[in-house]
């Protein structure tokens, strides 16, 4: 199978990756316009080869959209408009109802399958991608219904070759469901991060102090702006609704505090400790 990977990041690459060790790919093109991710790319052998958009797809088999969601959403509609009826269309987005919606009607819809495997790091680019990332996690397809038969069946046999469990839902829950327990998280991160910054001027201290604890609740704070705020805005109802809701449970924290409430703060940590027995499962 040829395959062309739109944006040879840290998704993009880490996909091209373990579908060149499993055999899957033949021959992988690589469109990019970051050149020095290009470069890169096929510096470490994520590529066989540098392509535009046009020739990339003219000679695939398979179409892999890995970039920001708000450009996946832009660049489909193209995609679309310059396959046949044999080839076969994916992207790896972290929201999925823009993305579907801007091609309902289009008439090659059923040529596209809406995907996005559950796995991501705070790093970027083809040095970061790591072909075993997505064993043992999700990846979910949504909309399968909407999607042609053969499509959907390439995209499954993707799915189960980077070791994942398939999850079938639609976009809209996705987005839902996402919003509460990725889109969230990064919040959290970025806004503890600039906390820390804004009232914490001595920084060395900061490096000294700092543990595991703190170094892995910041950790997303590392995630770039170019990736997340496009996820924001195409998810901004959700994360609207989760983040009022993170906030209500802060004020519950603080109002404690303030009230020597110690027993209610026991009583707030006892139920999170509920998510142990849900995460360990």
């Amino acid at each position: 199978m040829k395959i062309s990977i739109i944006g040879v990041g840290l998704i993009g690459g880490s996909i091209a990756l373990k579908l060149k060790q499993k055999n899957i790919a033949d021959f992988v093109y690589g469109i990019d316009n970051n050149i020095e991710n290009l470069d890169e790319a096929l510096a470490l052998n994520i590529i066989n080869q540098k392509s535009d958009l046009e020739t990339g797809i003219k000679n695939s088999d398979l179409v892999i959209i890995a970039i920001p969601v708000d450009s996946a959403r832009k660049i489909l509609p193209e995609v679309l408009d310059l396959i046949s009826d044999q080839q076969t269309v994916m992207d790896v987005g972290s929201t999925k109802s823009g993305i579907v919606n801007a091609v309902k009607n289009h008439p090659n819809r059923s040529r596209f399958v809406a995907f996005h495997p559950m796995w991501g790091t705070e790093n970027n680019g083809p040095k970061s991608a790591i072909a075993e990332s997505f064993s043992g996690k999700a990846g979910v397809i949504c909309n399968r219904e909407e999607s042609a038969e053969d499509a959907l069946h390439v995209v499954e046999n993707i799915v189960n070759n980077l070791e994942m469990h398939t999850i079938y839902m639609n976009a809209e829950d996705h987005d839902v469901h996402t919003a509460y327990i990725s889109h969230i998280s990064h919040i959290t991160s970025y806004a503890l991060a600039n906390t820390v910054l804004e009232k914490e001027k001595e920084e060395d201290t900061i490096f000294q102090l700092a543990s595991s604890g703190f170094s892995s609740t910041v950790r997303l704070a590392k995630s770039h702006p170019e990736m997340w705020v496009p996820i924001f805005k195409q998810n901004k109802e959700n994360v609207l609704d989760v983040l009022n809701e993170h906030i209500t449970q802060l004020r519950k924290f603080k109002s404690a505090l303030e009230k020597d409430n110690f027993e209610y703060i026991e009583e707030l940590i006892h139920n999170a400790n509920k998510i142990r027995g849900i995460l360990d499962k």
